[in-house]
């Protein structure tokens, strides 16, 4: 004889509101979400003036990990934006050409494709102008545009694939190709595929009730102000300490940020939205890296920018939703890169 048993579950009419209640508010903040960041691509949008194709990809990685660039032939692209440590150098700021010290903490590579504009105060416009930008800077490659072009025409196989790269031109290894060639290498390294980017697809469990609280708390307090677009960062300039300014480590006196580069008053500590993408790898943080932990950071922005408006549980709680922003790295194998040759300009001190 079968028995069956029935579980009658009793839902007091007060919960059962407040469940509703509840999806409900969740729905909206998703909605907003969708509307507010959207999700990374599986691949990035055509760069303007510079199409790309398979044989400038493979030839701007070898450039990106070429320390030959380098006056002292021991720094590459990839030492300060280590794509095994979330695109940048987990530190402060990064060491350059005689061991100096950069001024700024190294911003991730990855998804940089995707910013309005490149560095901490936006002064280049593209992947391609911030490509020439370190290579010559004195505390860091050290280098110039006649140095590179040497080392790189004095290298056949260098020769042979920039004439693949950019064919029809009668002298394509030109410093200018090899940012351009950088370029099309670094817009293929985003990040798709994150747990937030799932839930904006759908997938509810993707976030776990405390990323979902902290994305609550990141939409409805304002964090969207500066945090926007897929990158969730990154496409607009505001003060640092729009209530309340930082402490002078955090925020050097002598670092005006966007003043330095327009002259014009209302961008004095103007920097670039940080883009919050993978940001639970790219420690330490903010412009002067002088910040360790998520969790701190946050506290530092709800204070300079909110007012103060997070408590501990909320500070944590948005921290937890930062974590849901790391995406699937790229696989990027180390390129096997050509012997220099007699001609190939020695490295110097």
């Amino acid at each position: 004889m079968e028995t069956r048993f029935i579980l009658l579950v009793w839902v007091v009419p007060g919960v059962a509101a407040t469940l509703v209640s509840a999806r409900a508010d969740d729905a909206r903040i998703l909605q907003t979400a969708r509307a507010v960041f959207g999700r990374v691509p599986a691949q990035a949008e055509e760069i303007p003036n510079n199409p790309t194709s398979k044989d400038k990809v493979a030839l701007g990685k070898m450039l990106f990990f070429d320390p030959r660039l380098s006056k002292g032939g021991t720094l590459s692209c990839n030492s300060c934006h280590n794509l095994a440590m979330g695109g940048d150098d987990n530190l402060p700021t990064s060491v350059g050409h005689g061991w100096q010290k950069g001024p700024r903490n190294a911003p991730t590579v990855l998804n940089a494709v995707f910013n309005v504009a490149q560095f901490w105060d936006g002064r280049a416009e593209d992947l391609k102008t911030q490509a020439k930008g370190p290579v010559q800077a004195g505390v860091e490659m050290a280098s110039t545009p006649e140095r590179v072009e040497s080392v790189l025409k004095s290298i056949p196989e260098y020769a042979e694939r920039f004439g693949r790269a950019f064919p029809g031109e009668d002298s394509p290894v030109t410093f200018d190709n090899m940012a351009r060639a950088i370029e099309s290498f670094e817009a293929t390294l985003i990040t798709p595929d994150a747990p937030f980017d799932r839930y904006l697809g759908g997938d509810e469990a993707a976030l776990d009730a405390n990323q979902k609280a902290g994305l609550r708390l990141f939409v409805t307090k304002g964090c969207i102000a500066c945090h926007s677009g897929v990158n969730i960062g990154g496409r607009s300039y505001h003060p640092f300490g729009v209530l309340k300014k930082p402490t002078a480590d955090i925020l050097p006196a002598g670092d005006t940020g966007r003043f330095a580069l327009t002259n014009t008053e209302a961008d004095h500590y103007v920097f670039r939205a940080a883009p919050l993408r993978n940001v639970a790898l790219t420690a330490p943080y903010f412009h002067s890296g002088q910040i360790w932990t998520l969790e701190e950071a946050v506290k530092i922005m709800s204070d300079s920018q909110l007012g103060g408006v997070l408590d501990e549980n909320e500070v944590a709680q948005v921290a937890a939703f930062l974590r849901s922003l790391t995406g699937k790295l790229p696989e990027v194998t180390l390129p096997e890169l050509p012997a220099e040759t007699a001609e190939t300009p020695r490295p110097q001190p």
